[in-house]
């Protein structure tokens, strides 16, 4: 580890967490909270979307975790069950000694606890209804849950979610420590979130992300030409990753029928779908099998999707809160990005755009980028099945002729799994496996479809 981890002098187990990240060296901000957070006292972590607030409080959570307690040891409250899968994910990739469950709703309770019953969690991350639904059910105990965490708490805190997370916190009478993250800050913390007990740190710098790395444009285009303008526009980004943001689930639908009518390739996300469907969006998205995602603001807040170089303001944010998460999808850690705001001639952009953006001119002439170099693959089995990543890692390579390269990001689910596989060996791999078993199972292997 670097001096700069060391500074802090991390447990052994910290150390182990970050090296199985990949994460060599902690940001001042992290530094920081695992500081802060060893005081015993309540938190506050304001900071900008990117910046690794989940290794901030997920370090310092583990320090508290014990192999002498029994039972669950922390809660970690999220505002979607996207996010609640985006820090499990991360949970599990730290390789720590301790299981941890998500637990959020559009899915039978009574499968979740069972889940709950099979794999003795010491850390569950979940929504505040669902949440409530349990502890009100007595699915698992509260007594050795001493901390909880917040995360994205300006959005928990918003109407439709105060009573929840009240009658949350007063189901969890052993919680002594409080956490609260967000990018932006909430105009009140409720006594019951901590609001007279907790610490802030604010690390915002402003209500954007540093201006270096992240290049700001204006399009200004009409309401006739917006739609052909956004066409022009992203096939100028020649194949880079981009999400387009609106404001309504109707506009996403009329912005995706446009763009596919004209051959563009791209995944659509927003909360009238349902959830397989919210999955697979995300996954082609993020494993490179599409290179456009045409979204609400649901995909604003929490999902941490590398490599995603442009953000395109179809419509217009609603609040710099809005502005501010839309834009926290690009320049993740150290990356660059750029955020494009279309805007028409006769309305002004609002205060919270930055000042001085740049004029950006489309290119005259515009190809059509070419097809992604990935294939999403349908896996018909999953973690019910008693099937891993690594399973169907090495059922691909073996089975189906891939070499480590020509294989990409695997996600495995409850009954199902995906695999992104190079374009060029599709039919390749699908030949090669038809008929075989894994792990000694036939099933449906096929593409995804849309």
């Amino acid at each position: 580890m670097t001096d700069c981890v060391k500074e802090i002098t991390l447990k052994k187990e910290q150390r182990k967490a970050l090296d199985n990240l990949n994460i060599a060296t902690l940001n001042d901000m992290q530094r920081r909270a695992v500081e802060f957070c060893r005081l015993g006292q309540g938190m506050v972590l304001l900071s900008p979307t990117g910046s690794g607030k989940t290794v901030a409080y997920l370090l310092p959570l583990l320090e508290r975790m014990s192999h002498t307690k029994e039972g669950i040891q922390a809660v970690i409250v999220v505002p979607s069950r996207e996010l609640a899968g985006q820090v499990c994910g991360v949970w599990r990739a730290m390789k720590t000694a301790y299981n941890v469950v998500a637990l959020y709703g559009g899915r039978p309770l009574e499968q979740e606890i069972a889940t709950l019953s099979g794999a003795a969690p010491a850390l569950i991350v979940g929504t505040p209804g669902r949440l409530t639904a349990h502890l009100k059910r007595k699915s698992f105990s509260p007594d050795a849950c001493s901390l909880l965490v917040m995360d994205e708490f300006d959005k928990c805190l918003e109407m439709g979610f105060c009573e929840e997370m009240q009658n949350l916190v007063e189901l969890l009478p052993a919680v002594r420590e409080r956490f609260l993250l967000s990018a932006t800050d909430a105009e009140d913390i409720p006594l019951f979130a901590g609001g007279s007990s907790v610490e802030k740190l604010d690390f915002r710098v402003s209500n954007e992300l540093p201006k270096q790395r992240t290049l700001f444009y204006k399009l200004t285009t009409t309401p006739e030409k917006r739609l052909p303008d956004l066409l022009r526009l992203l096939c100028s980004f020649n194949g880079e990753p981009a999400m387009v943001f609106c404001n309504f689930r109707e506009s996403v639908e009329e912005v995706r029928d446009f763009l596919v009518k004209n051959s563009l390739r791209l995944a659509a996300y927003h909360g009238a779908m349902e959830q397989k469907e919210r999955e697979l969006a995300l996954y082609r998205f993020s494993s490179s099998c599409v290179n456009i995602l045409v979204c609400t603001d649901l995909a604003a807040r929490g999902l941490d999707i590398k490599n995603v170089r442009n953000v395109v303001h179809y419509q217009r944010p609603l609040s710099s809160e809005i502005f501010t998460h839309r834009n926290g999808r690009t320049a993740r850690w150290d990356s660059d990005g750029a955020v494009y705001v279309m805007a028409f001639e006769e309305k002004p952009l609002p205060d919270f755009v930055p000042e001085n953006i740049f004029e950006f001119t489309l290119p005259r002439n515009i190809v059509t980028p070419s097809a992604a170099e990935w294939v999403a693959l349908y896996i018909g089995k999953g973690k019910r099945d008693k099937i891993s990543r690594g399973d169907i890692a090495g059922f691909l390579m073996k089975k189906g002729g891939l070499r480590a390269d020509e294989l990409g990001s695997i996600t495995v689910f409850d009954r199902y799994s995906y695999a992104a596989v190079r374009m060029k060996k599709k039919r390749a791999v699908l030949k090669n496996v038809a008929g075989e078993k894994i792990k000694g199972m036939r099933t449906i292997i096929e593409p995804l479809r849309g």
